[in-house]
């Protein structure tokens, strides 16, 4: 199977097993930068069903429905865009080496309540405000990616949302994955270290430089992973 059937095929699964099927279509509707009277017309349709599809008015659409609406939103992308959405979106297929789980949230999730989820310390100050949303995540592992991270391999830790939760685990002090977010222009929304033997004072200042709150958990790892996962359903 191709990358583009992969893709197409992951958007699709995700609309269908979504408890909220109609927000999903929208998130990928505007991820691909399509208007709803652009793929309405695409799909033959009025722009109403798309809407209503949308606010949940219209019953979930089925398999075939959605299989039609993915399949024009990357017609969409290929004819006017030249592909540039699916291109972004490889990184998920093919991850980068050292990136444990990736996710995108169906619908956008509060820090605040990650946090609690994760059962989370914040250890910047209080300016780095968990006032914000999540989209998705990245877990990953610290070792791993010190060793075979570059400049051109450090969009994929964002996968297709740079608003999302960076989560380094197997770091001693978690020093250098906030020097590495520091230099880079692309920022996280929050960054997390999963049981670090301790927190280097620089990490702190970093994230409080860049605003971005730093999380430190003790959740055992697969628990951790299974409660970030949960908060997509």
């Amino acid at each position: 199977m191709n990358t583009k059937a992969l893709i197409a095929e992951k958007i699709a699964g995700e609309i269908t097993l979504s408890a909220n099927p109609g927000a999903t279509i929208r998130k990928w509707r505007m991820t691909f930068n399509v208007g709803q009277s652009e793929l309405a017309k695409h799909l033959g349709v009025a722009q109403s069903v798309v809407s209503d599809y949308e606010s949940g008015r219209r019953k979930s659409p089925g398999i075939h429905s959605v299989k039609k609406i993915v399949e024009a939103l990357i017609s969409i992308d290929e004819k006017q865009h030249g592909g540039q959405i699916l291109l972004q979106f490889q990184s998920l297929i093919k991850p980068q080496e050292g990136i444990i789980d990736i996710l995108e949230y169906p619908v956008p999730i509060p820090a605040e309540r990650i946090v609690k989820e994760i059962k989370g310390t914040v250890v910047t100050k209080e300016k780095a405000s968990l006032d914000r949303l999540i989209k998705g995540y990245t877990l990953i592992d610290g070792i791993e990616t010190i060793k075979t991270l570059t400049s051109a391999s450090y969009p994929a830790l964002y996968g297709w949302s740079t608003e999302r939760a960076l989560i380094f685990t197997r770091i001693q002090f978690g020093r250098s994955p906030m020097i590495a977010i520091r230099i880079h222009p692309v920022k996280p929304s929050m960054v997390v270290y999963h049981n670090p033997g301790g927190v280097d004072p620089l990490a702190v200042q970093l994230a409080d430089r860049e605003n971005i709150p730093l999380v430190v958990t003790t959740m055992p790892l697969e628990e951790l992973r299974r409660k970030l996962q949960h908060l997509g359903t």
